[in-house]
Formats: structure tokens, C-alpha cells, sequence
């Protein structure tokens, strides 16, 4: 096909976009400049390429809302459950379990990716940080591994399939033009092979440092934490009543039986009840609701109005501390593509898909291999989650998938691919400016050093996966 000079500025701000990410800097101002130009010259009018900016950010915008809906929601139910003591009420229990360091390792693991996988981790951070870590400390598993194992069960292998909250499905689907489950399901498998591969080898490369109960650098070890320990203990010691106890069974029992309702429905009933999709997510928000409501009564009586009021607005602030950067990136992507690029320009009839038609122009020059694209879009992938986000460059990875599918590989696999990129990179396992900070201060350990002690085994996981996604699945 003829490529105008349309296509050509699109391909020219995508890799200014990319090479952006890879000198870790925010990639909105490339991201809404570039909208501005190439709808400028499609178009021909100045005019025009004011008007792109605004409609590109408000159909992201309309595409993506239900994400920051789901996310002030859980934030919110979080929130109401720390009034309460309940969060905390829900893992002592736990500390029990941790009987040696060995064990201690794969609890904290299980733990952190069941409550990541609700709350998303960099909220859950600070509870297990503070409830847990000293518990598997004492247990014998050094602070430094302690970290090790959150951050490649949460920041890793639970937030990079996302699959009960599908704010990363939801953008990866989204810019692929494909439903949410075709990505989230591949997903899921994909994360359980990199998490478990990492998760592995973590425990066998640093087996040796795990230390017995009564070991003397023990004491030191808990020394270091316990400034960050007590303060964050100290915001659970208040409230701890009847209702702390019937809300930390009642919210597990809830959850847990939303996923088996949507198990059961999945897989079992053989019915498709739309709740494989992005209604799971808007399911699993509406439940959170309700026991926001309860607990927020619970808790506040005569105050719940005003409570509940705060909550929700402390999670949509995260929401958009969170998220909103996407908007703009992802907007600059859709833009990429014809489904929304009519809605953007303002054209009925013949929507352009300039990335599309830029990847279909380099087909003849390229071999038709699914691993040469799968492994391109995982590079892509963590060259975007270099900026330290890891949902940033999802739009991207999603384009690039519908964009690079052939008959052997579909786009649903290839996001999925690049989304495991994307976040094991940025959403806080092997870069050093992501939230694995917060892992490595609640921990008190320095996060370089965990960066070192995550790279190998994440690196060997990913590869894995995506070679198990293009021969397997």
C-alpha cells in the first residue's frame, strides 16, 4: 500500500515515544504533540488538530474509565477495612503458618498474590510489609528475601495478569481492538509461568542465605525495620472490635466466592454469562461496593455519609495518580488505529489505521514467524515498562499486537505477551524507580540490591513464558 507522510510522522512519534520510555521520561508531551501533528497534516487544518487532541484523550478517556471505576472501588473497600482493623485482622492468622524460613518464603508468596490480586499490590504493600516480614524474619528468612518474594508475587506475577480487577487487560485488549478476555485468560497463564519460574528460582538461588530461628543477625535484621514496622502498626491498633472480626471473614468469604461464581460460570455451567470479560471486573467492583457500604456503616453509624464520601474520593485521587498519565499515551495509540481513529479525526467514512498500515508495509521484508514477533513485542514490551509504570506502555503493546498477528499467532496471545513485559519490568520487580521502592523501604533494604537479586530469575522467567505462549498455547 502507499503510505502518505501521515503514516510517516506516525511511525517517526512512536519511536521518539520508545526511545523516550527507554531514557525513563514521561512520554505524555511526545504523546499529545503527536496527535496534534499528524492530525493537523491529515486533515489540513490547524483547526482540526486542535480538536484531535481533545476527542483523542476523551475516546481513551470513554474507553478506559470503567479501569479507574474498578480501582477507586477496591481503594475504597481497602480503606473502610483499615478503619476497622479488619485488614489486619484478616492475615494474623497467617504469622502462625511461618514455622521456618523455607516456609516463610512460600507464604509470603501465596499471601501477596491472593491480596494483590484484589487490592493490587503497591496498596497491599504496607499491611504485609508490617504484619508479615517480621513473622518470616523471626522465622529465620532474611528481610532481603522476604522482599524478594512480594515482589515477584505481587508487583510480578499478580498485577501483570491482573485478573480479577483487568485494568491491564482492559488497556491491552482495548488498543488491540479485541475482548478483554482474550487477553486476560492468556495472561493469567502466562504470569503463573513467569511468576513460577522466577518464583523458583529465587528460592533455589538464595536457599543458602535462609537462616534458623535462633540465628543472631536475626535481631538486627528486625533492628532495621522497626522504625517503618511500628508506625505502620500503629494506624491498625484502633478499632478492633466485633466488627473488625465479622468484616475480615465476611470480605474473604465475599471475594472468594465471586471467583468461584465466575469459575463456576466459565468453566463449568457452560454458559457464556459475560462475565468472562470486563463485566467480571465491573462484578467483582459492585460487590466491593456493597461491602464498602457495610463496613463504612459499621464503622462510622452516624458519620458513614461523610466516610464513605472520603473513601471514594481517596480512590479515585489513586485512581488518577495511578492512571491518568495512560489517557494521553493511550489516545495517541488509538489513534493508530481505525477503530477509534475515525472518532478522533472526525471522519465518517475510510478511518486511516496508520499503524497498522505501517507494520502490513514492512510484511514482505519480514519472515512470517510468531517468535520473531512474539519476542519482539516482549522487547518492546520491557523497553516500555523502563519508564517505571508498567501500565504506560500497554497501549503501545496492544497496537503492536493486532498490528503484528498472523495465522500463527493471534493478537490476544501477543498482548499478553507484551503485557508481561511491560509490567514484570515497570510494575516494580527489575527497575529501581518503579514501586519496588516502596517494597525495599517498608523492608528497609536497599533497592538496588533487590533489582540485582529479582533480574536473573524474571528475565528467565519471561523468556520461558513467551516461548511456552508461541509452541503451547
Amino acid at each position: 500500500m502507499e503510505l502518505t507522510i501521515s503514516h510517516w510522522l506516525y511511525g517517526l512519534f512512536t519511536l521518539i515515544i520508545i526511545f523516550t520510555m527507554i531514557f525513563r521520561k514521561g512520554v505524555v508531551l511526545p504523546s499529545l504533540l503527536g496527535t496534534f501533528v499528524i492530525a493537523w497534516v491529515y486533515n489540513g487544518s490547524l483547526i482540526d488538530g486542535f480538536t484531535a487532541i481533545f476527542n483523542a484523550n476523551l475516546v481513551a478517556a470513554k474507553e478506559l474509565f470503567n479501569i479507574f471505576l474498578i480501582i477507586t472501588f477496591m481503594l475504597a473497600l481497602l480503606h473502610s477495612l483499615r478503619d476497622l482493623g479488619a485488614d489486619r485482622r484478616m492475615i494474623q492468622p497467617i504469622q502462625k503458618m511461618m514455622i521456618n524460613g523455607h516456609v516463610s518464603f512460600f507464604v509470603l508468596v501465596g499471601v501477596t498474590y491472593v491480596i494483590s490480586l484484589f487490592f493490587w499490590p503497591t496498596p497491599a504493600v504496607p499491611l504485609i510489609c508490617a504484619l508479615l516480614v517480621p513473622a518470616a524474619v523471626r522465622s529465620g528468612l532474611p528481610v532481603m528475601t522476604a522482599a524478594v518474594a512480594i515482589a515477584l508475587a505481587g508487583q510480578g506475577m499478580a498485577l501483570s495478569s491482573d485478573y480479577i480487577v483487568q485494568v491491564a487487560p482492559s488497556l491491552s485488549a482495548a488498543s488491540a481492538g479485541i475482548d478483554t478476555a482474550l487477553v486476560a485468560d492468556k495472561a493469567l497463564v502466562l504470569s503463573l509461568i513467569v511468576g513460577g519460574v522466577a518464583i523458583l528460582l529465587a528460592y533455589l538461588m538464595y536457599r543458602k542465605s535462609i537462616r534458623s530461628k535462633d540465628d543472631k543477625f536475626i535481631e538486627i535484621e528486625l533492628q532495621n525495620m522497626q522504625s517503618t514496622t511500628e508506625t505502620t502498626n500503629k494506624a491498625h491498633t484502633n478499632n478492633l472490635s466485633k466488627w473488625s472480626k465479622l468484616f475480615a471473614v465476611l470480605v474473604p468469604l465475599a471475594l472468594l466466592a465471586v471467583v468461584i461464581y465466575m469459575a463456576y460460570e466459565k468453566l463449568l455451567s457452560g454458559r457464556m454469562s459475560g462475565l468472562e470479560g470486563g463485566d467480571g471486573a465491573a462484578f467483582v467492583g459492585g460487590v466491593a461496593v456493597i461491602l464498602l457500604l457495610l463496613s463504612t456503616v459499621a464503622f462510622g453509624k452516624q458519620h458513614a455519609l461523610d466516610y464513605i464520601s472520603n473513601h471514594i474520593t481517596d480512590g479515585f485521587v489513586f485512581a488518577f495518580k495511578a492512571m491518568g498519565p495512560v489517557i494521553p499515551i493511550a489516545g495517541f495509540f488509538f489513534f493508530g488505529s481505525s477503530d477509534f481513529s475515525g472518532s478522533i479525526l472526525g471522519v465518517e467514512e475510510n478511518a486511516p489505521a496508520l499503524l497498522f498500515d505501517l507494520v502490513q508495509s514492512t510484511q514482505e521484508f519480514l519472515p512470517q514467524s510468531a517468535l520473531l514477533a512474539a519476542l519482539s513485542v516482549l522487547i518492546i514490551g520491557i523497553i516500555t515498562g523502563l519508564d517505571g509504570s508498567g501500565f504506560s506502555g500497554l497501549p503501545l503493546t496492544g497496537a503492536l499486537a493486532a498490528s503484528l498477528e498472523n495465522s500463527s499467532i493471534d493478537a490476544g496471545t501477543l498482548a499478553a505477551i507484551g503485557q508481561m513485559g511491560s509490567i514484570w519490568t515497570g510494575g516494580g520487580t527489575i527497575v529501581a524507580w518503579s514501586s519496588l521502592i516502596a517494597i525495599a523501604g517498608f523492608c528497609g533494604v536497599s533497592v538496588m540490591d533487590l533489582v540485582r537479586k529479582n533480574f536473573i530469575p524474571v528475565i528467565l522467567g519471561l523468556v520461558l513464558a513467551t516461548l511456552a505462549a508461541v509452541f503451547l498455547l
